[in-house]
């Protein structure tokens, strides 16, 4: 048997829930939605947890399973897919770009989220583009298939607001930090983001990020970053470990010049 994952494959599977094993076969097209084939499954996925039996069986035919490879576009800015999307496995960045080529990334998104439902709601192109930073599983969900759900229960539109609230809060964030914060604010913000607690209540950044990353989250240049970290290590605010993590302290070695 093959594994899926070729780009324009389609494979249709089918659950043996007495045996609990999970079949793909090779077939024309997209993926069918093999691992969701019961209304059970489909509510795991936060946005269909409120839907009935009878709500959910109708919209298991509707949905299909789409794998797209890191750096692929899920959508892109300026477009219309008519689709919505919903993140199974893998991580992907809202990003925009300008005439010049300089990106800067607005969100990354996670398993859980939703792709499209703006445009979905206003019937306007994509304000950004979605790219896949790994390769990632994700649900499609036709416009006219949405706009069913989201007509037929309340609980699933209040998920989709609540969805989108928290995107705004996010990027009410972005704003305020990119209107109000010097390139190193804006450093030292994304490293306390990062940061996770270690030994002795150490915060500690344990993912490795290129200096170009956290320059496309920042909304800087590689150059600016790069002297943003140079100055922190000096200053002792960071430090890496043995291991090739980060460790972030509150204490200045010297003072600021």
């Amino acid at each position: 048997m093959n594994s899926p994952g070729y780009k324009n494959t389609r494979w249709i599977g089918c659950l043996d829930t007495n045996a609990g094993k999970y079949f793909e076969y090779k077939f024309e097209g997209i993926v069918k939605v093999a691992t969701l084939s019961t209304p059970e499954l489909l509510r795991r996925v936060p946005l269909f947890e409120h839907l009935s039996d009878t709500q959910a069986i109708s919209l298991i035919g509707a949905l299909e399973k789409k794998r797209f490879k890191r750096s692929e576009h899920l959508v892109e800015a300026g477009a219309k897919s008519n689709m919505l999307f919903v993140i199974l496995s893998g991580k992907a960045s809202v990003v925009v770009t300008n005439s010049s080529g300089k990106e800067l990334v607005l969100a990354t998104l996670g398993v859980g989220d939703c792709i499209g439902e703006m445009s979905l709601l206003d019937n306007q192109p994509h304000s950004a583009s979605v790219v896949a930073e790994t390769q990632i599983d994700a649900l499609s969900l036709s416009r006219e298939g949405f706009n069913s759900c989201i007509l037929h229960n309340a609980q699933m539109a209040v998920s989709v607001m609540r969805g989108l609230v928290m995107r705004l809060r996010k990027a009410n964030q972005k704003i305020a930090s990119l209107a109000l914060f010097s390139v190193f604010g804006r450093v030292a913000r994304y490293l306390l983001d990062m940061a996770e607690d270690g030994e002795a209540g150490q915060l500690v950044v344990k993912k490795k990020v290129s200096h170009a990353a956290i320059a496309r989250e920042v909304g800087a240049s590689r150059e600016m970053v790069s002297k943003a970290l140079k100055e922190f290590e000096t200053q002792g605010f960071i430090r890496k470990l043995d291991d090739g993590t980060l460790a972030i302290t509150e204490r200045r070695a010297k003072a600021r010049v």
